[in-house]
């Protein structure tokens, strides 16, 4: 039997953080493996999350850049010998977004490098990008930032559905190559569609599959 993350009621919504310090201090107590969903605004994260764990887990918002927190739930993966482990999601806060203020964008700074800083380095970092529109600066600011913390991610590139025109796809998956080589922490690309939920069991497995790996 496949790995497979026990969505449907399994995340269970522990507490929000917007405050590096605090952020520290839970690393200090909680430093079981999980899985860190981090994108522009308005990709699709909250979607992907609720596709993965089940409705309503993550609040969806057609506002860029409204959660300002770092989320935290729980949530379990049963592998083949049908042991349970548990592992913490981490929500974090869309980036690229332009309608903050620099208050709240120096506090978004602040809050991710605390963040990356103090994660260990079970956790799996899962980057999700619009397939319409990748590879944008942002994203590309955003690798710059996290790569040098040796952080494993996979890159998720959403919305696949809305590629209408053959050029388009295959201008995507080209890109493949060039984001392997050029940042060494892409250890997985997906092609998904949270919206549809094309290839989110694949990149289910995946993600379960890297976690039991860490315990």
């Amino acid at each position: 039997m496949q790995n497979e993350l026990l969505t449907r009621g399994s995340a269970k919504f522990l507490r929000a953080y917007d405050k590096p310090e605090d952020i520290i201090k839970w690393f200090e107590a909680n430093p079981a493996p999980g899985l860190a969903m981090a994108g522009r605004s308005n990709v699709g994260k909250s979607s992907l999350i609720n596709a993965l764990f089940g409705p309503k887990t993550a609040r969806t918002s057609k506002t860029p850049g409204r959660t300002q927190k770092i989320n935290i739930f729980s949530f379990e993966v049963k592998g083949e010998d049908e042991e349970v482990q548990k592992f913490y999601l981490y929500d974090l806060p869309g980036y690229g977004f332009a309608q903050v203020s620099k208050s709240m964008l120096r506090n978004w700074q602040e809050l991710m490098t605390s963040f990356f800083l103090n994660l260990n380095d079970q956790t799996l970092v899962l980057n999700i990008q619009d397939a319409r529109h990748p590879n944008q600066k942002s994203d590309l600011s955003f690798y710059e930032f996290i790569d040098p913390k040796y952080v494993d991610i996979f890159l998720a590139f959403n919305k696949i559905d809305k590629l209408k025109k053959q050029k388009e796809k295959a201008a995507l998956k080209n890109l493949k190559a060039k984001i392997y080589e050029q940042y060494k922490a892409v250890k997985q690309i997906h092609f998904i569609s949270a919206e549809k939920r094309t290839g989110c069991p694949e990149l289910e497995y995946a993600i379960g599959s890297y976690l039991l790996s860490k315990v």
